[in-house]
């Protein structure tokens, strides 16, 4: 052979190499591969990859779009007027899966990789819009569970008979405008203040009632002296301390059983 005509073999052999493609697809894909339009030839779709996994080398240069089938989360930003037509920000978590062996008809009927975009998207947006509506913007919060309940089922609906399946939904945080928290806030704070008078109202009625038993039992315990007070009880006693001063080594008090009853008048010589 001589030299040009091993430069031709290898020049047509580095062109057939260059025209062959090995397609691929990871773990968790589906590859659609499809071939690009040639100079002779339709090209178009050769087949279905399953990750991971290779097509296989070919003599002309196929092509793969591999589609994600693992659950992927897709998140909303909203600005929304509720009912009342306050302003509320909040986001949504949508997690969507694709079914597997539908790779063909994500590619061809709902948008290949932006199917999302062209298929779910705007109906996802819209469904939130119009359960948030249905509410007050204070009373967002307290049924949050009713709104992602409806989104869900609607957005559900929506994908019902298409490759894609909803695996769940979150709200996610939910902001209210400056005012409306400051508003809040400012209940709140005074929620805690009529609380704590209640409580101090409270103690005081209890302090009062203390007073009132307190001076009950003062005035019963007077009531019941005055009325055992007797002149028997008077002399009784005087008498008693007269027993008791005279058994004292120590006293200078002399006492004179000159009173009325026997009761002592009391004379000190000092």
């Amino acid at each position: 052979m001589t030299r040009m005509s091993s430069v031709l073999v290898l020049c047509a052999l580095s062109s057939i190499l260059a025209a062959c493609s090995n397609p691929s697809t990871p773990a968790g894909y589906e590859g659609y591969v499809f071939e690009q339009p040639r100079f002779f030839g339709k090209g178009g779709f050769r087949g279905v990859v399953k990750g991971p996994a290779n097509y296989g080398v070919s003599l002309f240069r196929n092509s793969i779009i591999n589609v994600d089938l693992r659950p992927r989360t897709y998140t909303e930003e909203f600005k929304i007027l509720a009912k009342d037509d306050l302003n509320i920000g909040f986001r949504f978590h949508a997690i969507v899966s694709v079914s597997e062996n539908s790779v063909e008809d994500v590619i061809l009927k709902y948008g290949g990789l932006e199917w999302y975009e062209r298929f779910a998207r705007e109906p996802f947006r819209t469904f939130v819009r119009e359960a948030v509506q249905q509410y007050d913007s204070r009373e967002v919060k307290a049924h949050r569970s009713k709104v992602a309940d409806e989104v869900r089922q609607r957005l559900e609906h929506h994908l019902k008979g298409s490759p894609f399946r909803l695996v769940s939904l979150v709200v996610g945080n939910i902001n209210y405008p400056t005012s409306v928290a400051a508003a809040v806030e400012a209940k709140l704070a005074a929620s805690q203040l009529l609380e704590e008078k209640a409580t101090q109202k409270l103690i005081a009625q209890r302090d009062a009632e203390i007073r009132v038993e307190e001076a009950k039992g003062i005035a019963e315990a007077q009531r019941i002296i005055n009325t055992t007070l007797s002149r028997n009880y008077l002399q009784h006693e005087a008498i008693q301390a007269q027993l008791k001063m005279a058994e004292s080594p120590n006293h200078t008090t002399v006492y004179i059983p000159a009173g009325n009853n026997g009761i002592p008048m009391v004379y000190s010589p000092n």
